[in-house]
């Protein structure tokens, strides 16, 4: 490969984020304890002017580094959903981690190298390439959900998910192995030409689909993969448990879409059926074990996993309305579940971890702004108007009705039902029953911030959500 200016010009987004991690490291040796803090806002400024620099770039398309990395408006959007999603972890996790006593600087290196991984993940256009991101964003999540050294549920969950992890990144590996040895590459583009005229039913390309639906299935928590979401969320830090919702989330469906829609397109009928199945029961699973869940971690983990069968029936309309609505809802979804989590951190105070449901009782009564912030994200996440969560739903449903798949749509509304029961439970305590404790809760300016930057941002979309899918349908199909 020859040396190409444009590969450093179109990558420099991703370099000043690694540049970034790396330049922080040393600096964290340096840096007096007690100081650790000053980590975190340089943290912050690297992922502004990765931002910037992502911006500046953006009216660019390139195919770089031998066509395996694209620089294009579908990457460009996901990469500004991981800058929101990072911003917002960092922000949070800014007295978290000094309330947790493992205020070090690693931490905010490990959440940078995680979202290169992502951002590789996102404009990756080859196999190979695409799995490098993904291996980088996971090595840092498995390392941040044990940060907290002290913690047996902590270490418990970092093990389980590396053990989990490492399994399911060796099924995808198998999987894109046989995609090469049945095509003879790994570039998506020319695995999309030679896949045009394959039969269907090749028994060979559908276990090396199924494989593919597996590995990227766990990273997605999509059933029947999703076994470890729960003790994880549960185990993690609970600013790692926001960050890992929504980051790693949205960075494996970026690669679902390309991987899928782009280069298994023409055999769309291999995988179509079988993606169907996984999302129904994602979020008929999701939707059901939520219900009897009594800790707001564990709660949110199955409502993540309901998230996921949406999305994946995104996925299964495929097409513009298909894609764009996907896109659309992992910028909602990040916004709603930073902002539920930034409030459960809020609670987070002295010995007090207000991780139970209970823990919410009567919060309306002595602090009402907390309460009706509360109630805003989860009825969004419940998809109730006006917020951002309802306009997510329904841009997937119509992309389901417009490429006629209504039974998919009926079934997802029905458990769009269901799961707002869960949602409407935790209102009900906060604002039908008298508190059982004294809340005192860890306010912060970072936390506030971070805290409205999510609330503005899902009620902007609820209000204008054309004008947001519109801008999704752009960067994906430009003209």
């Amino acid at each position: 490969m020859n040396f190409d200016i444009s590969n450093i010009i179109f990558s420099m987004p991703e370099i000043i984020v690694l540049a970034g991690a790396c330049l922080l490291l040393m600096f964290d040796l340096i840096l007096p304890k007690g100081q650790k803090q000053a980590i975190a806002y340089v943290a912050l400024a690297v992922v502004i002017i990765a931002g910037a620099e992502t911006w500046l770039l953006s009216d660019n398309i390139a195919h770089i580094f031998n066509r395996m990395f694209m620089f294009d408006g579908y990457s460009i959007f996901f990469k500004f959903v991981f800058y929101i999603g990072t911003l917002l972890a960092i922000l949070l996790s800014i007295n978290y981690m000094k309330i947790e006593g493992e205020d070090y600087g690693e931490y905010y290196v490990l959440i940078l190298f995680a979202l290169s991984g992502m951002m590789i993940m996102a404009s990756g256009t080859d196999l190979l390439s695409i799995y490098v991101g993904l291996e980088l964003m996971a090595l840092s999540i498995y390392i941040l959900t044990g940060f907290t050294q002290r913690s047996g549920k902590s270490n418990e969950a970092a093990m389980k998910y590396i053990i989990l992890g490492s399994f399911s990144s060796g099924v995808l590996l198998y999987g894109m192995s046989l995609i090469y040895g049945i095509t003879g590459t790994t570039q998506l583009s020319d695995l999309a030409l030679a896949l045009k005229g394959q039969d269907n039913m090749d028994m060979s390309l559908i276990l090396a689909v199924i494989f593919l639906v597996a590995g990227f299935g766990f990273k997605v928590a999509a059933v029947p993969f999703h076994m470890w979401a729960p003790d994880v969320y549960e185990g993690a830090p609970t600013s790692i448990t926001a960050f890992m919702s929504v980051g790693p989330k949205a960075a494996a469906f970026a690669a679902i879409l390309r991987i899928f829609i782009e280069a298994l397109g023409p055999v769309a009928g291999s995988w179509e059926t079988i993606l169907a199945l996984v999302a129904v029961l994602t979020m008929a699973t999701g939707s059901i074990f939520a219900l009897i869940q009594t800790n707001i971690k564990r709660m949110i983990a199955y409502s993540s996993i309901a998230h996921a069968g949406y999305a994946l029936l995104g996925v299964v309309a495929g097409g513009r309305d298909g894609i764009s609505s996907v896109m659309l809802y992992m910028l909602i979804y990040t916004l709603m579940n930073m902002g539920i989590f930034g409030l459960i951190i809020m609670m987070r105070k002295g010995d007090f971890r207000g991780e139970n449901i209970h823990d919410y009782t009567g919060l309306a009564k002595t602090n009402k702004l907390a309460a009706l912030l509360m109630l805003i994200f989860l009825f969004s996440l419940a998809g109730i108007p006006p917020t951002g969560g309802f306009v997510g739903k329904f841009y997937i449903f119509m992309a389901l009705v417009g490429q006629g798949l209504i039974p998919l749509a009926v079934i997802a509304v029905i458990f769009s039902a269901v799961s707002a029961f869960f949602y409407i439970r935790i209102v009900m305590l906060m604002y039908m029953k008298e508190p059982t404790h004294k809340f005192d809760l860890a306010t912060t300016p970072a936390s506030g911030i971070a805290i409205a930057i999510a609330l503005i941002g899902i009620l902007i979309i609820g209000v204008l959500p054309s004008w947001f899918l519109e801008m999704a349908q752009r960067a994906a199909f430009p003209v």
